[in-house]
């Protein structure tokens, strides 16, 4: 973010504390994140939205601030066994604390001067999923841990009044604000967007960090969907791709997986996989996991019952084009449960 564009969104806004930072001297230790950024006076993190300001502290400059808002379909999260069928209000903000090449919210992601942002508090939001009889919310677009404080008073606000809370993450979060967040999340989708932490560090992240950090939602109960995009040159490697394979598989293999096809975007110039590479990728992560999806290519997506082998569910892009499911996501053949949540469940 520019300095004069930074200044002037820091004017336009209350001056709102951030949570989970110490003090060193004038300095600032952000703990959010496993960047623990060192920011000095008038400086901010390499999210770009988290500022020591000399005059009001270490404040946050995207609190109940939004620059995106829209109603989705679930399936477009992508969630394919959360809900299905459903809608859910999507809500995002500016900021990231990643830095990859080929991210295709990066004006977003990146802060840049051109993104408007709009007031928004917890009431408003419960005002818009009312408007559009929506039960469901995912914080999205681009990080939302960077945007913690709005997305922690957020997620309490609406599960007290009975509404589902989703995180679409690049799980880049420390320990100790993920727990505090944990019990207001519902779902999530993690961007696993590598298996090395050579990978990772080229894109600014920490493998172990988002491996901590879905372990830490499985195991505290939230459901969880992955997603992988296929970056030919980066992280085409089928030894690879078959360790993060083993890596899901061990915590449970029925962990739906999206395996999603990039295309150029930002800064990286291509080339998209072909058909061929990510079909292959399907077959091979079908011999670990029972529920895998590709994303961005022109086919059905079909859930198939892992207890009797009937097709239960087929989507096609974002729409429900036949679902054998009863009112608690069980096969209408056989009353297994597929990992589905549905509305009225328990």
């Amino acid at each position: 973010m520019k300095a004069s564009e930074e200044e002037r969104r820091s004017k336009s806004l209350p001056h709102r504390s951030c949570l989970w930072y110490e003090r060193a001297g004038e300095d600032a230790l952000c703990r959010l994140c496993p960047h623990a950024c060192r920011i000095s006076p008038g400086g901010v993190g390499r999210c770009l939205v988290r500022k020591n300001d000399p005059h009001h502290g270490f404040i946050s400059l995207n609190d109940g601030q939004a620059a995106a808002i829209a109603v989705d379909p679930m399936e477009k999260k992508p969630l394919y066994h959360f809900h299905p069928g459903t809608h859910i209000l999507s809500l995002g903000t500016v900021g990231c604390n990643m830095g990859c090449p080929f991210c295709q919210n990066w004006p977003l992601a990146t802060s840049v001067p051109s993104v408007e942002l709009v007031p928004i508090e917890p009431p408003d939001v419960e005002q818009i999923l009312q408007r559009h009889s929506l039960r469901s919310v995912a914080f999205t677009y681009n990080e939302p841990s960077v945007w913690y404080e709005f997305v922690l008073r957020c997620a309490q606000y609406l599960k007290e009044r009975g509404y589902f809370v989703v995180l679409v993450t690049n799980g880049m979060m420390c320990s100790a604000p993920l727990r505090a967040l944990l019990p207001y999340i519902d779902a999530a989708n993690v961007d696993v967007k590598a298996f090395s932490e050579e990978h990772y560090t080229f894109l600014g992240g920490s493998l172990q960090s988002v491996l901590s950090f879905v372990e830490t939602l499985f195991s505290g109960g939230v459901h969880v969907e992955l997603t992988h995009l296929l970056v030919p040159g980066f992280n085409d490697s089928e030894e690879e791709f078959e360790s993060l394979l083993r890596w899901i598989a061990a915590l449970s293999p029925s962990i739906p997986l999206h395996v999603s096809r990039s295309f150029p975007q930002h800064r990286w110039p291509g080339p998209s996989p072909s058909l061929e590479q990510m079909q292959r990728r399907e077959k091979l992560a079908k011999t670990h996991l029972f529920y895998v999806y590709l994303g961005n290519v022109p086919s059905m997506a079909t859930t198939i019952c892992r207890h009797c082998g009937h097709d239960i569910l087929t989507r096609e892009c974002y729409n429900i084009k036949m679902m054998e499911l009863d009112a608690f996501g069980k096969c209408n053949f056989c009353g297994g449960n597929n990992f589905f949540r549905l509305p009225g469940s328990v």
